[in-house]
């Protein structure tokens, strides 16, 4: 008689990753951050980049822009950003989010956070 595959333990291991994709995603920044190969991971990896740039051009552009002569991307670019470490940034995220009452859930602060990692940040 064959047993079903969720009896099994490979099955059952495959139906709980299914059930956790980013539980295993921390796993696997932590084992590559761990081996040194860092780059091929951005360090705010949890967050989807491409909502987190919808994000970004509907509610953060007009408002940078008007605060740097036009240049929204500057904000990120000067030298002297308040961002200077993931954790900084995820902050000044939460502040203009409470600030400018965006009403972004946590993970929409998060998916912000990725795209900004990749695009301006690049925090190592």
């Amino acid at each position: 008689m064959n047993t079903p595959p969720h009896d099994t333990l490979q099955g059952r291991e495959r139906a709980a990753a299914a059930r956790a994709p980013g539980r295993w995603a921390a796993v696997t920044r932590a084992l590559v951050l761990a081996l040194g190969i860092s780059a091929a991971v951005p360090v705010l990896a949890a967050g989807d980049a491409a909502t987190g740039k919808t994000l970004h051009e509907k509610d953060c552009v007009a408002c940078h822009a008007r605060k740097f002569g036009g240049d929204p991307a500057k904000i990120y670019t000067r030298a002297d950003r308040k961002a200077t470490t993931p954790a900084k940034l995820k902050a000044q995220i939460a502040l203009c989010n409470s600030e400018l009452g965006t009403g972004y859930f946590p993970e929409e602060e998060e998916h912000l956070a990725t795209y900004l990692e990749l695009t301006y940040y690049k925090f190592k």
